[in-house]
């Protein structure tokens, strides 16, 4: 389900990372499952729970692409957190979205 939203985005984007040298140009997303926070009952996994982590990369600040993504979950009824960071390094802005989803 996540693909699907992240398609609706229209950016560029991949699981986790691009291989070296294949990334697109900014903006783009990747976005990963680093945890899972499942429900249990009965000694058996009741519901399968996954953190994801959905990051917008931009060579610029631009909200109007974070209002995008930001509509796109909201749209699907996602409850999501935001944070960002310059990278030095790249020179991009990441600003990351965190949210729970049942897989």
């Amino acid at each position: 389900m996540i693909t699907e939203i992240i398609r609706e985005i229209g950016l560029p984007f991949a699981y986790h990372h691009y291989a070296e040298g294949e990334s697109p140009d900014p903006p783009f997303l990747l976005y990963l499952f680093p945890e899972s926070d499942n429900y249990g009952a009965d000694n058996t996994v009741y519901a399968e729970v996954s953190r994801v982590y959905l990051e917008l990369y931009t060579d610029l600040k631009d909200p109007d692409i974070e209002k995008q993504v930001e509509r796109a979950l909201q749209d699907h009824g996602i409850f999501w957190n935001k944070s960002e960071v310059w990278i030095e390094s790249e020179s991009l802005y990441e600003v990351l979205y965190s949210f729970e989803m049942e897989v």
